[in-house]
């Protein structure tokens, strides 16, 4: 894998938003490799396909490429919401790439994978109607709300212009295939969860820790009348698949990566 964008990839177009999508393009086209399955090059998709841009032609994987110069986006800019919303109850959103660029250091700075298990409507942000002037007046786009993603879903195949090992890619990709055997409801409960933990300033935390976070999971779920033993509940997954050890007496040890400093 090369990090610098080709010279013959430069693009013909005077836009500077239109040159970055074809140079990122062609880069990934030219370089990304599929973490699902490993294979060497994805195939790019005709434009304007209605869901992905890349497809790996070994697992039939699909990817989505969003570009962009800023390099903690914390806020994506996606389509139609009304779209996406389809997407997700269908569970056929495709998985997420997010390469961030450097133009005059003419290569990728950072690219990472979210896995389409880890979009949930909570991630969703419906933005406002484009206004009556507007060509396509009244249509109603949405955001990707990247930071609400729990850090575990965000794999990372480039960091800081280093390359991770494939071999680390592939397991960490493995590591979350199980979410995507839940219903969308039960999925964003335990990544929600599982944000949560990650958030723990420390090591170490309690379930009396978790049970802080009540207010905000009552409000995302004002229907459940039993959060305390929904978080329990995921807590359990989340020791199952490896994430969490119990301790016992409500007392938890993380055993996710992270680059946080402890106590």
């Amino acid at each position: 894998m090369k990090i610098g964008f080709e010279e013959d990839g430069q693009s013909p177009y005077d836009s500077g938003a239109q040159h970055a999508r074809h140079v990122t393009e062609t880069w990934a086209h030219q370089n990304a490799f599929c973490p699902n399955c490993g294979a060497s090059r994805l195939v790019k998709l005709p434009n304007n396909s209605p869901v992905a841009d890349f497809q790996c032609s070994t697992c039939q994987e699909q990817f989505e490429l969003k570009s962009h110069k800023a390099k903690n986006a914390n806020r994506i800019v996606d389509g139609a919401f009304g779209t996406m919303c389809e997407r997700l109850e269908s569970q056929q959103n495709p998985n997420l790439i997010l390469l961030q660029y450097n133009i005059v250091a003419n290569g990728v700075e950072n690219l990472k994978v979210i896995p389409k298990q880890f979009f949930t409507r909570q991630i969703i942000e419906r933005r406002k109607p484009l206004a009556s002037t507007a060509r396509r007046a009244g249509w109603v786009g949405c955001n990707i709300l990247v930071g609400k993603i729990p850090e575990a879903g965000k794999i990372h195949i480039i960091k800081n212009r280093l390359i991770v090992d494939r071999t680390e890619v592939l397991e960490q990709w493995k590591k979350t295939l199980f979410l995507r055997k839940a219903g969308l409801e039960s999925r964003g409960w335990l990544l929600e969860i599982l944000r949560y933990v990650e958030l723990m300033p420390r090591r170490e935390f309690t379930i009396a820790d978790m049970y802080a976070r009540e207010p905000e999971l009552q409000a995302l779920y004002p229907e459940n009348r039993f959060v305390r033993e929904k978080i329990r509940q995921q807590l359990q997954v989340l020791r199952d698949q490896g994430f969490v050890e119990f301790q016992g007496g409500g007392r938890y040890v993380k055993t996710i990566a992270s680059d946080d400093n402890y106590e």
